[in-house]
């Protein structure tokens, strides 16, 4: 039985990598480690908090001693760290907690990992540490090309800055103690479970409301979207048979401008609700709100996956307009889920990220 740690398994992409992983294999033990912030929320993962294949631990990546008893109590074989603080606009007002979280918290989990592992100069068969990066430690591309594993980095916010730092961090201890240690680099996810802060849930949830659809700039910043099924499974191909100290980009080719995606749910929202609904009526591309845009606000992502694609054989298998479609009737399905985590001080934060900034 193969034991995995999973970091901010709470969270949206974690917790969604959590299911893949019990619908998927019978013998295997999963570890959530999770604090339990504003996005993380154990809901997720209620029907399978039973399970005798799994266990919750409330507690912070940062904490030495916490990490280093869980290295003791189990027989830890895979880490995969989702645990970070992840919203671009969170870094730039409070960047502090990115360094903490993302940098001083992988390193924490690296040490664990190798003081459980590397036994004398050897290291233990069949572990592997996995760090869960982001298309954004690569920067801003123009209208053409791509990002691929040999692009530099160069990151443009303290959010994709941190990511970056840990990447090179996750990357030192395999250069420097040969650690078995993979990274993966995603676009930008989407499905159920992810926190109303995010572009599309977001949509999803102010259109619902009937409040305005606040878009930064012009609307035309362009992002290659996933399926977040489709992430989990590249990072399970990745786990067990990525080749160690490699890089793999998982990306869905489907790019698409912030404006187009706010029309699509709009769209896709008026085409699920039924006919008498009065939410349905409301619901206009008039909502569509231009507000000011944020500070470093990169252009276009694009993500080439040719290498996970040739050596692993993953390719992306969820359609966006099959993928959109499901995420919408997800939160259509999940009406308390959203009312519950949009409550208190999500209000907070969205009229100061979104309101405030609007009048500006």
């Amino acid at each position: 039985m193969k034991t995995y740690l999973v970091t901010g398994g709470a969270g949206f992409i974690g917790s969604n990598f959590i299911h893949y992983l019990m619908r998927k294999y019978d013998d295997i033990f999963v570890i959530n480690l999770d604090k339990l912030t504003y996005a993380g929320n154990l809901n997720n993962l209620k029907d399978i908090e039973n399970s005798k294949n799994y266990v919750f631990v409330k507690g912070d990546i940062t904490d030495t001693k916490l990490v280093d008893s869980i290295f003791h109590k189990y027989n830890v074989d895979y880490v995969i760290n989702f645990a970070a603080e992840s919203h671009v606009d969170r870094s730039i007002e409070n960047p502090m907690e990115f360094i903490r979280t993302n940098i001083e918290g992988t390193f924490v989990l690296l040490e664990a990992a190798k003081k459980a592992w590397l036994k004398g100069e050897q290291w233990e068969e069949g572990k592997k540490f996995l760090q869960v990066s982001t298309d954004e430690v690569y920067g801003s591309l123009g209208e053409t090309g791509y990002f691929s594993e040999s692009t530099p980095l160069d990151p443009r916010s303290p959010y994709s800055s941190s990511k970056a730092s840990a990447d090179l961090l996750v990357k030192s201890y395999f250069e420097t103690y040969q650690m078995p240690i993979n990274i993966t680099r995603c676009s930008n996810n989407y499905g159920p479970y992810q926190f109303p802060e995010k572009l599309i849930p977001l949509m999803i949830n102010n259109c619902l409301s009937g409040k305005d659809l606040p878009v930064y700039g012009d609307g035309k910043n362009i992002r290659d979207w996933i399926y977040v099924e489709d992430h989990a499974r590249g990072i399970d191909l990745v786990v067990h048979k990525g080749k160690i100290g490699q890089v793999y980009n998982i990306g869905g080719g489907n790019e698409k401008t912030n404006i187009d995606i706010v029309k699509i749910i709009i769209n896709t929202l008026r085409k699920l609700l039924p006919d008498g609904d009065i939410r349905k009526e409301a619901i206009s591309e008039s909502n569509i709100k231009y507000v000011k845009d944020r500070k470093g606000h990169d252009r276009r992502y694009a993500i080439d996956s040719t290498k996970i694609r040739e050596e692993l054989g993953w390719q992306a298998m969820t359609t966006f307009e099959e993928g959109i479609e499901s995420t919408v009737r997800w939160y259509l399905d999940n009406s308390q889920w959203l009312e519950e985590v949009t409550s208190g001080a999500y209000e907070d934060y969205y009229k100061k990220m979104y309101i405030d900034r609007e009048r500006g």
